[in-house]
């Protein structure tokens, strides 16, 4: 998933970068900007996630998840409504709440891995 989440990151920065530049208005290629840049920081963290701690603990595993859904929901969403101006102007009204769904779970990723990490016994399945 990580390595998807670079490889995504990259080819999306590029494409907004060379191919969306004359496109889209400021704020929106500023919004696309945002979500590639969520993106990679989130890859680069499952990354550590993968090589720091171990793969078959349950409250990692949620972690991973969550951090997962979160990138999808929340730089996905972006990514369309950025890309919305193109093809459908009003699809934010009724896209936007995905955003800030995405943001909350990667908020509770975090969250979670704190806890997971400052409480004695580290097991959640014990």
């Amino acid at each position: 998933m990580a390595a998807f989440m670079l490889l995504t990151g990259v080819v999306l920065g590029a494409f907004a970068a060379h191919g969306l530049e004359s496109k889209l208005s400021a704020e929106k290629l500023a919004s696309f900007e945002v979500g590639v840049r969520y993106q990679m920081y989130h890859g680069i963290a499952l990354l550590a996630l993968a090589a720091l701690l171990p793969h078959r603990d349950q409250g990692v595993q949620i972690c991973y998840r969550f951090i997962s859904w979160g990138v999808l929901l929340f730089s996905g969403s972006i990514y369309i409504l950025a890309l919305s101006e193109l093809f459908m102007p009003n699809l934010g009204k009724y896209l936007w709440p995905v955003t800030p769904l995405g943001g909350v779970l990667l908020i509770l990723a975090w969250g979670l891995l704190c806890w997971h990490q400052l409480k004695p016994n580290k097991s959640i399945e014990s």
